[in-house]
């Protein structure tokens, strides 16, 4: 197995290093590392050069984590490929469990990210979603055959959060596996001090109507779903409100943020739905553009 592993990074410099430590020391030197850098404004660019166990060093102009992945995806030339993200380390068995996994003809292998907040539900649980299993994975620490890759056409650059939930559903729709293994673990030190920064509503929701709309189209049980999820999230604010941790007029603006986002990516979906009919559903992946980075420093 030829693996490359896409380290995507954004002002995270010291926990960029400690993942090029890791990686340095449990892969073997014939992996192919690339870094993926932007836009960092804190000398990410000048210790990345300065390390000879980096192959590629990719910087680009978005934070979009999605253009990000697809930037790396675009150089790498393994026949396996990893996304990490660079605030996590890779525990020693991470490497072996992906190479025995994908050579037993999975299809795309991911693990647990220890450190991190729980989030009160299995991880690794699949969903059941219009008839169709999905395995989720977080695309911070996830291995796929390059063949479906191709076939997926990357990352959807439309999403700027819940790309791997949307790649998840993907996946699943055009027939590849998913392994979820516990051995595949890397770990996150990042946010160890309990603190976790207040979701955006609405992109939350323009994401999670996007992806129902593309994947799906309309249909009475999916949009049930998403207003039950928002008339439950809805609840938990005005709890909050009484609790005096936000204001009345916070959660208004939030409400309002959701039902204006959600309406706006169904509309996007459908229409994403409607450009790319394939079974890829993916009409903002790796082969619409090829102007991603602005500079690129390549050793190989």
């Amino acid at each position: 197995m030829e693996l490359s592993v896409v380290v995507s990074t954004l002002n995270d410099r010291e926990q960029l290093l400690s993942c090029l430590d890791a990686l340095s020391e449990r892969t073997p030197q014939s992996t192919e590392v690339i870094v993926v850098n932007g836009p960092s404004s804190d000398g990410t660019t000048g210790v990345v050069r300065e390390r000879s166990d980096v192959d590629v060093l990719v910087e680009i102009s978005e934070r979009n984590p999605n253009v990000s992945r697809n930037a790396g995806l675009g150089v790498a030339t393994g026949d396996a490929v990893a996304f990490l993200d660079g605030e996590y380390t890779v525990e020693p068995s991470w490497y072996e469990s992906i190479e025995r996994s994908l050579g037993a003809e999975s299809d795309v292998v991911t693990g647990p990210i220890t450190g991190e907040k729980p989030l009160g539900r299995d991880p690794h649980a699949t969903r059941t979603v219009a008839g169709r299993r999905v395995q989720p994975f977080d695309a911070g620490n996830v291995a796929f055959d390059r063949t479906v890759l191709s076939a997926l056409d990357g990352f959807d650059e439309y999403l700027e959060t819940g790309g791997a939930r949307d790649c998840a559903h993907r996946v699943a729709g055009l027939g590849f596996d998913t392994e979820w293994t516990a051995e595949m673990a890397a770990r996150s030190e990042f946010g160890a001090d309990g603190g976790t920064p207040e979701p955006d509503w609405g992109e939350a929701y323009r994401s999670l109507s996007y992806r129902l709309a593309k994947n799906y189209g309309v249909r009475p049980t999916l949009l049930a779903r998403t207003g039950l999820r928002a008339l439950r999230d809805g609840i938990s604010g005005a709890r909050r409100v009484v609790a005096g941790d936000v204001t009345p007029t916070d959660w208004f603006s939030d409400g309002l943020a959701v039902v204006r986002n959600a309406v706006g990516g169904l509309h996007d979906g459908l229409r994403a739905r409607y450009t790319d009919r394939s079974a890829r559903r993916n009409p903002n992946g790796l082969s619409v553009r090829h102007d991603r980075a602005v500079r690129m420093y390549d050793r190989r």
